[in-house]
């Protein structure tokens, strides 16, 4: 066997051993017969809400399933085919078996990132939220452009975006935005862009065209329905009013219709300012807090479940996921997985997959799969 086809098919193999893991193979199986079983049940539909709950885990888990089942039957059918043509030295049968292994490889990483998102609420809509950080007039601008780039992402996919709480700068950019971001699996995708975003570039703020450093944070919850309970005491629930900032007409802007609700135990707040009705708004700034809380409770599982792994502790303020440099030279470095690319304005523009496929292999393998200096 070539050596170049050796490689591909080694990464084949890493490619199921990762899935394996991720779905945790035997229990995954156990899971889809206990599944099938409860399909058959004549008093299944008695309790909607919990039968399309238990159908849709089993349409993940199916798929999930039979995505590693093909994977490994085409590999095997593959090697058989490579095996047969070098035992007769049947270049012909040789160089097709070879072709159909090097598409497979090309196949296998797209099929790789759609079983990985399989967690659960993997599949569900998403809050975005974006932070300004220390800096002013800087950090705002940077947020903005950080606001931008997930809009434009979103859009390229076909996820419907709707803008739900924005507090601008003072000069340029916000110091604050909250996005709830509606598509299948719109969740999944974003849930690794949790963290810190860096900006290195010469401010076109700074009169003498200094090189300024600045950050925002991006964090990610997913929208949870009412299938999943999530129990808030009212009484630990802070609720403020204030004036609505930003677009939105004279009605918005000269009521105190937008809410903030802070969990005192937790610290946790949230604000919503889309509609020009505070009962709406309160409404809506309730599904949030309920999902942020319930985002709180998957990282308490995630981190019990990792233990051992000490880089899957809370992404904090001081935690880097990613350098955007565009002075002195041109790039974008994950930090976790040691992705770039010299092009950042695309990136900017919302070319954020290939950062996403990676930072997901990577969280089921165990963390970052390379230490990476940190950039100037």
């Amino acid at each position: 066997m070539k050596a170049e086809i050796q490689s591909i098919v080694d990464e084949i193999q890493q490619a199921l051993s990762l899935l394996r893991r991720h779905l945790d193979w035997d229990v995954a199986l156990k899971r889809l017969d206990e599944l099938n079983a409860l399909s058959e049940s004549p008093d299944l539909w008695n309790d909607p809400a919990r039968a399309q709950k238990l159908m849709r885990e089993r349409d993940q888990l199916t798929k999930s399933i039979d995505t590693v089942r093909a994977i490994a039957r085409e590999i095997d059918d593959h090697l058989t085919l490579l095996e047969l043509g070098e035992m007769e030295s049947d270049e012909a049968t040789i160089a097709e078996a070879e072709t159909a292994i090097r598409d497979l490889g090309h196949d296998v990483a797209k099929r790789q990132v759609d079983a990985l998102l399989s967690g659960e609420a993997d599949s569900n809509d998403t809050y975005l939220e974006i932070h300004a950080g220390a800096g002013g007039t800087e950090s705002q601008d940077w947020a903005n452009m950080l606001a931008r780039m997930y809009v434009r992402w979103a859009e390229r996919r076909g996820y419907k975006v709707e803008a739900l709480e924005n507090q601008d700068g003072e000069e340029a950019g916000i110091k604050s935005a909250t996005y709830c971001i509606k598509g299948l699996n719109a969740y999944g995708w974003l849930k690794t862009e949790s963290g810190v975003h860096r900006l290195v570039r010469i401010s076109p703020f700074d009169s003498n065209a200094r090189r300024h450093t600045s950050f925002a944070s991006v964090w990610i919850y997913p929208v949870v329905d009412d299938s999943i309970d999530i129990v808030i005491n009212e009484s630990e629930i802070r609720v403020d009013t204030y004036r609505s900032s930003g677009s939105g007409g004279q009605h918005v802007n000269t009521t105190d219709s937008a809410v903030r609700l802070t969990h005192i135990p937790t610290g946790i707040a949230v604000a919503c300012q889309a509609e020009r009705s505070q009962h709406k708004n309160r409404a809506t700034a309730w599904e949030m807090l309920r999902a942020r809380l319930y985002e709180v409770e998957l990282k308490k599982r995630e981190e019990k479940a990792n233990a051992e792994n000490a880089t899957k502790s809370e992404i904090g303020w001081g935690h880097q996921i990613r350098s955007y440099v565009l002075q002195p030279y041109q790039m974008v470095k994950d930090l976790r997985t040691g992705v770039m690319t010299t092009d950042p304005a695309k990136v900017l523009d919302g070319d954020l997959d290939p950062f996403m496929e990676a930072s997901l292999a990577a969280r089921v393998k165990g963390g970052a799969v390379a230490a990476v200096e940190d950039i100037d």
